[in-house]
């Protein structure tokens, strides 16, 4: 006790001198030091902590998703509308099709383990444009690489016989001679792009398109309002990208004008609700081609 009276300081005590001493020493350009701190990292909430790994979890199930749909996109299957009336009526404007993209495998070893098939007369298949890529096609299939193929009078004849067609509907009272009895009609019609027109004569022999190897030919459903084959050419079987299998969802498209006077009806002085546009919208529904496999 009595040391601790004469100043001599206790074990504790030294101790701190000595860190002092050592954080001088360290810090000898200042004046003065800064007194020692002993701070202690902040800790994190349990509840901020749930949240932050909920919020992991939940990207982590995004990420999931979406690379699960890019795969299935890529390589199993699509979505696309119809936005022409080329290929009624077995489509309609306003269907939206889910496309098979592994049908058409490209065969070999793979035709034994996977459900691939060759591209068959008659299927109706989604592809490239081979005018602008960027842009998809649907029409069906007539002429398979090394067909002859003629029109006459509306009827397709494709290695010397016609084509029972129950798809084909003709709406158009007028005739074309370029259209109805292609390729033998020496005069071509405004809509033939100029590229075809001038290969077309290589690939006709005796009155009839021979169909190169590798290509094929389509044409629409609606055969006199569908620019098809025998205006732009023959379809690369690598453009190719499916065969659609169902309609999974119908709507009859409005007119312009349609949409102009609803997007500015107005109804005891207040914008329609939200409420009268899905009723609106509910009504444009073709309640029996959804979920319709397609033919």
């Amino acid at each position: 006790m009595g040391n601790r009276e004469l100043g001599q300081p206790s074990f504790r005590e030294s101790g701190c001198r000595e860190s002092v001493l050592l954080e001088l020493d360290a810090n000898s350009g200042s004046n003065e030091a800064d007194p020692p701190s002993h701070h202690e990292a902040p800790r994190v909430p349990p509840s901020r902590k749930r949240a932050v790994s909920n919020m992991l979890s939940h990207v982590q199930f995004a990420m999931l998703a979406l690379t699960i749909a890019m795969f299935i996109i890529t390589f199993v299957a699509q979505a696309f509308r119809i936005p022409s009336g080329s290929m009624e009526d077995t489509l309609l404007v306003g269907d939206y099709l889910l496309v098979d993209k592994t049908r058409f495998g490209p065969g070999g070893l793979w035709q034994s383990f996977l459900p691939y098939r060759n591209i068959h007369r008659g299927d109706v298949v989604i592809f490239r444009y081979p005018v602008d890529p960027a842009e998809h096609f649907i029409k069906r299939v007539i002429g398979l690489p090394g067909d002859r193929i003629y029109l006459s009078q509306r009827r397709v004849y494709v290695n010397g016989r016609a084509l029972q067609e129950p798809y084909a509907v003709f709406k158009e009272r007028y005739s074309d001679k370029f259209r109805d009895n292609f390729p033998r009609c020496n005069r071509f019609n405004e809509n033939v792009e100029a590229d075809w027109a001038s290969r077309l004569r290589n690939v006709v022999k005796d009155g009839e398109l021979i169909v190169p190897r590798g290509q094929y030919f389509v044409l629409g459903d609606n055969r006199d309002q569908s620019l098809d084959s025998r205006y732009w050419g023959f379809v690369p079987r690598d453009n190719i990208i499916g065969r659609p299998f169902l309609i999974y969802f119908s709507l009859v498209e409005a007119d312009d004008e349609e949409d102009q006077v609803e997007s500015n009806a107005v109804e005891d002085g207040k914008l329609f609700t939200l409420r009268a546009r899905i009723s609106h919208v509910i009504d444009r529904l073709r309640w029996p081609r959804i979920l319709r496999l397609v033919p």
